[in-house]
């Protein structure tokens, strides 16, 4: 009987705990659909329409299943890379610049080697992709660490250098052959497949999510991880190498940011191309702040996001809806993320302690 009233109990917990770290992110979404249902009233559309017709082209057939979850790969990607320099209280804007890093130089390996089986050419060009924006994340993070330049400066500013620098290799010393700006195509030993209409790329970026999860709960570099982003004095006095975590903390989210890239070039698009991977880094900041930078809760929201963007092309063709109408929602929602306060009062939660993403850290 005693058995039976602890089980109870702990389920009772465990649900408590779900809905206090679910609770703002569902309240935001719904919120910024019945707004958005509002605007599109307002524009003579009709809201359930749309929304069916968004619906429809996100999950309707199984090609439309396989494109959301193609849209959310890197979404997943992009988002973990912010929320885990999150926890280590940095604010990587640079996932951006560390996709295209990634993109070009898996495209690089993709087409510059011949020869190799796939069992080896395709994970050396993943590997070698994420790397690449592992080295271009750990920049900003050496800056901080030595210098105490501020990781946001830092990383929109190369930003701008990675995608200049992408675009001249597309342009000059990597270009094909032909008037487009563009790598050459990746050898096929190089591309990741599709299973029927499923990107196998996605269930990569499933196991990041939860690989991360277990480098940060589960491992000791992830306790000190956690432990420099709440309070690095006290994490200095423990003992802990403050410059060390904050370097490779920046280098892991580079890592992932690059993975998203390297996904994005040997599954998807089959090259490098500019402008074919715009904005993914910045949305992994809107998947992030959706998530509370829990790495298992940014599966969910990049496949929210992802729907959003794969069903918007059906909702415009069905119901006459400009497709801008998703970034009004997905503005919305990042809108009703940040503000919490506003959901919370709805809902009638209170924030626990320590629970509050802080979008920025101190310029010291």
């Amino acid at each position: 009987m005693t058995t039976q009233t602890d089980s109870k109990a702990n389920i009772s917990q465990w649900l408590m705990v779900f809905w206090r770290s679910a609770a703002v992110p569902l309240v935001a979404v719904i919120l910024a659909l019945l707004v958005g249902a509002i605007i599109l009233l307002i524009s003579g559309a009709n809201p359930l329409a749309a929304y069916s017709a968004l619906a429809k082209g996100a999950f309707g057939t199984p090609i439309a299943f396989g494109r959301t979850l193609e849209k959310a790969t890197p979404l997943i990607l992009g988002g973990l890379a912010v929320a885990f320099a999150f926890k280590g209280g940095l604010f990587n804007i640079g996932g951006q610049g560390q996709l295209l890093v990634g993109a070009i130089v898996a495209a690089a390996v993709g087409f510059g080697i011949d020869g190799l089986p796939f069992i080896i050419h395709m994970p050396l060009a993943l590997l070698v992709g994420s790397l690449a924006g592992a080295v271009y994340g750990a920049i900003p993070g050496a800056l901080k660490a030595y210098t105490g330049a501020h990781e946001v400066i830092t990383t929109i500013m190369l930003n701008f250098i990675a995608i200049n620098l992408t675009d001249f290799m597309a342009n000059g010393p990597w270009k094909d052959e032909g008037i487009v700006a563009r790598t050459p195509a990746i050898a096929e030993a190089a591309a990741i497949p599709t299973w029927g209409n499923i990107p196998i790329g996605f269930f990569f970026a499933v196991v990041a999510a939860l690989a991360t999860w277990y480098l940060l709960y589960r491992t000791t570099i992830g306790y000190e991880i956690r432990t420099v982003g709440f309070n690095s004095n006290a994490a200095k006095y423990a003992g802990i190498g403050v410059s060390y975590t904050i370097i490779l903390t920046m280098a892991i989210s580079g890592f992932l940011a690059g993975m998203g890239g390297a996904i994005e070039t040997l599954g998807v698009v089959g090259r490098y191309q500019p402008g074919f991977n715009a904005g993914l880094g910045f949305d992994g900041i809107t998947i992030a702040l959706l998530a509370r930078t829990n790495p298992i809760g940014v599966i969910p929201a990049a496949l929210l996001v992802g729907a959003m963007q794969a069903g918007s092309s059906q909702m415009q063709f069905d119901a006459n809806v400009p497709f801008q109408i998703i970034d009004v929602i997905q503005a919305l929602i990042l809108f009703f993320v940040s503000a919490d306060m506003i959901v919370r009062w709805i809902i009638r939660v209170k924030p626990e302690e320590g629970e509050q993403v802080t979008l920025s850290t101190s310029w010291g």
